[in-house]
């Protein structure tokens, strides 16, 4: 008697269904960064979002619940790729330290991601908003991992004189906003990794010649050099 096996099939409309289903949520958060940028998480609409898509909102609400839902999910993708560059809970505080400068080129490529977590970030500050809650777990947690970077700095004789490990992790995410902020407004006017290495050297003293290309993750470039001397310890 013939039989017909059916499951390899089926496995493979399995696949191709989450395939499609993975490529459509990603469209939808690219979508969803576009117009969270262009016109902040209040104003933006589902609706524009479903157009830049080609799809229903009802179809929106099939891959994410709600508009915070999806909000949550395009902040946490940033997360993600911010973990990717920075061992932001890494024993060596230098390694920290250069991942932000890294992290700061690396976002100089990424204006949308920029200018929505600025916007977002502005945003929340008012407690009824969808990320309030995310911002404050944030900046608790940047800062709490910074710090501690600086502890070891502090441990390791890097940490320059009169500087405490807290007021250089509170410095140091000051910094890496007001950078960006300043960016958005005249992108010719700073080179956001360089100056934010600069400044640090005003904190420590460590090697920046370890400083990572963003073009390839596993390589070494020398830190842009010139501004030391300006700067001055």
């Amino acid at each position: 008697m013939m039989t017909t096996d059916t499951t390899a099939p089926a496995r493979g409309r399995r696949r191709g269904s989450y395939a499609k289903t993975g490529a459509t949520r990603q469209a939808i958060l690219d979508a969803a960064l576009e117009v969270f940028s262009q016109s902040g998480y209040r104003s933006g609409s589902l609706r524009d979002i479903a157009t830049r898509v080609g799809m229903s909102e009802a179809g929106l609400l099939h891959h994410f619940r709600n508009k915070g839902a999806m909000l949550e999910a395009v902040l946490e993708e940033r997360d993600d790729r911010a973990r990717a560059l920075v061992p932001i809970e890494s024993d060596d505080g230098a390694e920290v330290l250069r991942g932000l400068v890294a992290l700061a080129a690396h976002n100089a490529s990424s204006p949308g991601v920029v200018e929505l977590y600025t916007t977002l970030s502005a945003e929340a500050t008012s407690s009824d908003h969808p990320a309030h809650g995310y911002f404050v777990r944030r900046y608790e947690y940047t800062r709490g991992n910074i710090e501690r970077s600086f502890q070891w700095l502090r441990d390791e004789g890097l940490l320059r004189h009169g500087m405490t490990p807290r007021r250089a992790a509170v410095a140091a995410v000051a910094l890496m906003d007001g950078l960006q902020v300043q960016w958005l407004l005249d992108r010719d006017s700073l080179d956001m990794a360089e100056e934010l290495r600069a400044l640090f050297a005003t904190f420590v003293d460590i090697d920046w010649t370890r400083l990572r290309d963003q073009s390839d993750p596993a390589s070494d470039r020398p830190a842009p050099a010139g501004r030391d001397e300006e700067v001055g310890p």
